[in-house]
């Protein structure tokens, strides 16, 4: 388990097990691959390939012609300079949260602003932080950093030697050029505040650390010689020491290059003691965990494949499951969504019984998204129909009792903080209409108090929430959320924004919007969160429903919640719009191809839309076990009919779209984004683009840019569904 240093707040995670699905050699029907010659005849017919050269000269030239075209337009709009300055001053707001994480006596966070656009890393005394006038002490400046450096540096985050002694340590500081998941590691000193002479310098690559003392770590990176699976990640650790060149660096473990990755991480047992594991990710959802033994063997743990080890302590190993699991020696099933304890000597050994423990079982439309060790016991946070309760388990003698943690209910309830020996806690609140609060308690017992709360930064009198269903076409009943003005006709006149994700176990949350409600709902707007297959918000069955090919439900899902708000004559086509961004780029898509007539607004984010070529493209071959194959037969038939791009017609009730993408983004590939609006010029059919040069997976590499994006987007969605 690594404490890793983000900086907007502190979290203490374990590292996250990404896979992409490997192609087996079965020759089944279901795994038929498909001919090569079919592929080829696919790329030759693709007469937008180049639009894939991410930096080429004349794909750039067609995405600032783009650029161009649509921002005259959606500038030339009084509303634009209007949502661009109440969003800046979000951005410039001093009054914003300012907690970040608690470490020794200090809070520290990053901040960035619109003079501070790179970011820095500061802290104050906690005391001092209290009186909301805190003396800040810049840790690293990111924005000089970048000046000295002619960069355009995007902080990722910092992995840290001793978070015991975060004062006093030294961090592998993560630096992205222009946002972009790859980054470079750099050996930073917090005591000196300088960066290590002849320190650990890691290239530019998607590389993961963790250390093992102050002058060796453990490290998979690109090593060269084919050393990165076909998603793009490392697969071989090694160990380096301080000096050492790469190619004199140790190998220690090695998965597959079919694996999404394979890496490792440490596991605080007791303060200062780490315990480690590797591991191998065979698809994006499964992963096979190995245990370094204290005599340095490394030994396969007997543990399911679909699993989340959220911590050890006492030769107890805590772990959410994923799927069900019946352990070694019993006849017992343990059910999918619960949280277990068991005995890591148990599941390092090869043979006898494993005895496990039931901490958590799911009930009804429950489920656990995250846990966390104390020093008292765990703290669960968990989504019930769609809203949070925080709840502490505690063992009494053999069995584990629960209770719940004193915090407002209706919305999102988090841990912003904690530290796994002791029993200080952080939390946080908000809702839709409540703005962030952070709590805090000394101990279970203590009932939480405010330590910190933003203002409003919107009119929320006259706004209401409700919860709703849908009825989906196999008879499912999805929840969404609706927010609207008290006074508003039911007569289908309401603008309305409909948002929506539905992939990758990702829960859709009722969270504060200061964009949505300021730029939206305090102008009369609808706002409506839905919560369709594919996500996280009931657990893993309710996302295991749309994988592969099963994900036309996902699909069914948003089409009846947007039917449903016809129905109620909350809204109508007119007035509806829809918004998504990455998966949920893909979802508006399908929409635009599926059910075009149902919108008259679609804000397509960093979209996946090419699904026959998308496996090919950057980090896509780790979501294969998301979406299926295009190389086996029948999950590529599914894809053929699913892809937006290939499926992309000249149709007459087709909304103009808004595309967003990023050229920095080497997650889900611009490619996609460009590629559809050039097929869409090539129809004569109407959309605006806007790709951010710099920006990575989110579309803004800063909250400048951020605020210029949500005043286009804004802007878009007033002139389609307000005008």
């Amino acid at each position: 388990m690594k404490r890793i240093i983000k900086f907007g707040f502190l979290t203490i995670a374990l590292a996250q097990i990404a896979g992409c699905a490997s192609i087996q050699d079965n020759k089944s029907a279901s795994t038929e691959k498909v001919d090569a010659p079919v592929q080829q005849a696919q790329n030759q017919e693709d007469k937008y390939l180049w639009l894939e050269d991410v930096e080429g000269e004349k794909a750039l030239n067609w995405v600032k012609s783009q650029n161009d075209r649509s921002l005259a337009k959606l500038q030339a709009d009084a509303r634009y300079k209007k949502f661009e300055d109440e969003a800046m001053a979000m951005v410039k707001a001093k009054d914003r949260l300012t907690f970040g994480g608690y470490i020794e006596g200090y809070v520290s966070n990053f901040w960035q602003s619109d003079t501070q656009i790179h970011g820095v890393w500061r802290r104050a005394k906690f005391d001092n932080w209290k009186t909301g006038n805190p003396e800040w002490e810049s840790i690293i400046d990111f924005d000089e950093l970048s000046k000295k450096e002619d960069k355009n540096w995007v902080y990722k985050g910092a992995d840290c030697l001793n978070s015991r002694d975060m004062w006093n340590t030294i961090c592998l500081m993560s630096l992205s050029n222009g946002g972009k998941d790859a980054n470079i590691k750099r050996e930073y000193d917090i005591k000196t505040r300088k960066f290590v002479d002849n320190g650990f310098l890691i290239p530019e690559a998607k590389s993961d650390t963790t250390w093992i003392d102050k002058d060796t770590i453990l490290l998979g990176t690109d090593w060269g010689n084919d050393s990165l699976t076909e998603s793009g990640y490392p697969f071989i650790v090694k160990t380096l020491k301080r000096g050492q060149k790469l190619k004199d660096a140790k190998e220690v473990f090695r998965g597959e290059k079919t694996d999404v990755s394979a890496g490792a991480y440490r596991v605080e047992d007791a303060p200062n003691h780490y315990e480690y594991f590797f591991y191998r990710s065979p698809t994006f959802f499964t992963n096979i965990t190995f245990y370094q033994k204290p005599n340095g063997e490394i030994a396969k743990l007997d543990l399911p494949q679909k699993k989340s080890i959220i911590g050890l302590r006492d030769g107890k190993l805590y772990v959410t499951l994923n799927e069900d699991w019946t352990p070694r020696g019993s006849s017992q099933v343990f059910e999918q969504g619960s949280l277990v304890e068991t005995s890591l000597a148990q599941v390092a050994d090869n043979s006898g019984k494993i005895d496990v423990k039931v901490i958590y079982a799911p009930q009804n439309r429950e489920a656990v998204q995250s846990a966390s060790l104390v020093k008292s016991g765990i703290i669960v946070d968990l989504s019930k129909n769609v809203k949070s309760e925080i709840r502490f388990y505690q063992k009494s003698g053999n069995d584990w009792q629960y209770s719940t943690i004193d915090l407002p209910k209706n919305g999102v309830a988090g841990i912003a903080d904690l530290d796994s020996f002791t029993d200080q806690i952080f939390y946080s609140y908000n809702d839709f209409i409540t703005p962030p609060s952070i709590y805090m308690a000394q101990t279970q017992a203590q009932k939480p108090q405010i330590i910190q709360s933003q203002p409003a930064r919107f009119d929320a009198n006259d706004l209401m929430v409700e919860q709703l269903e849908a009825t989906s076409k196999d008879g499912t009943k999805v929840p969404y959320f609706v927010v609207h003005k008290k006074n508003i006709k039911f007569d289908g006149s309401t603008p309305t924004l409909l948002y929506g994700y539905g992939g990758f176990e990702v829960s859709m949350l009722p969270n504060y919007s200061p964009y949505i409600g300021k730029m939206w709902l305090e102008r009369g707007g609808a706002y409506v969160l839905a919560n369709i297959r594919g996500g996280g918000e009931f657990g893993p069955a309710w996302h295991d429903a749309g994988l592969k090919t099963k994900r036309q439900v996902v699909y069914d899902d948003f089409i009846g919640v947007a039917e449903d708000l016809i129905k109620r004559k909350i809204t109508s086509p007119r007035r509806l719009g829809i918004m998504g961004g990455s998966n949920g780029g893909l979802l508006m898509g399908v929409m635009l191809t599926q059910r075009p007539e149902l919108f008259n607004a679609v804000v397509v984010q960093v979209p996946l839309l090419d699904m026959l070529r998308y496996h090919k493209l950057l980090a896509g071959a780790s979501w294969v076990d998301e979406y299926g194959s295009p190389e086996i037969a029948n999950e590529r038939a599914w894809l053929e009919k699913l892809s937006p791009y290939q499926n992309l017609k000249k149709r007459a009730d087709f909304p103009e779209p808004l595309i967003v993408t990023s050229t920095k983004d080497d997650r889900v590939h611009p490619g996609h984004a460009r590629k559809y609006g050039a097929k869409l010029e090539e129809l004569g059919m109407p959309f605006l683009y806007y790709e951010n040069i710099n920006g990575g997976h989110s579309a803004a590499a800063n909250l400048v840019e951020g605020a210029k994006r949500r005043a286009l987007e804004f802007t878009y969605l007033s002139e389609k569904l307000m005008d």
